[in-house]
């Protein structure tokens, strides 16, 4: 067994968003390419997105910190800390309202 504290991930990973160009840093916590599933700690600073993108399966966002605002089409959510966003299976866009850190959790379609 492992265990790993995702908010000290999110913590070290806001702070390298904060130091990056781009405002953005991602660390995959589990999963990969041989799983189905993958989870990565993502860190967006205040303004900062994630530009529009397919959905590759089923998806969800628990939000750790911050806010952010989950965009398909003319539909946007507003997710907080401690909100559970489910990604539409259409293409879609994250953006920080404020400094954020969440937990991407995507299972591949088969």
């Amino acid at each position: 067994m492992q265990k790993l504290s995702l908010q000290a991930t999110a913590r070290e990973q806001l702070s390298a968003a904060g130091a990056s160009s781009n405002g953005r840093s991602a660390r995959t916590v589990y999963g990969g390419h041989e799983h189905v599933l993958r989870q990565t700690v993502i860190a967006l600073t205040a303004g900062n997105s994630l530009a529009e993108h397919d959905n590759p399966g089923d998806a969800t966002i628990l939000v750790l910190s911050g806010r952010v605002r989950l965009t398909a089409g003319t539909v946007d959510w507003e997710g907080r800390e401690g909100d559970l966003l489910l990604i539409p299976r259409a293409r879609h866009s994250l953006l920080a309202i404020e400094d954020a850190t969440v937990l991407l959790s995507a299972a591949a379609r088969p």
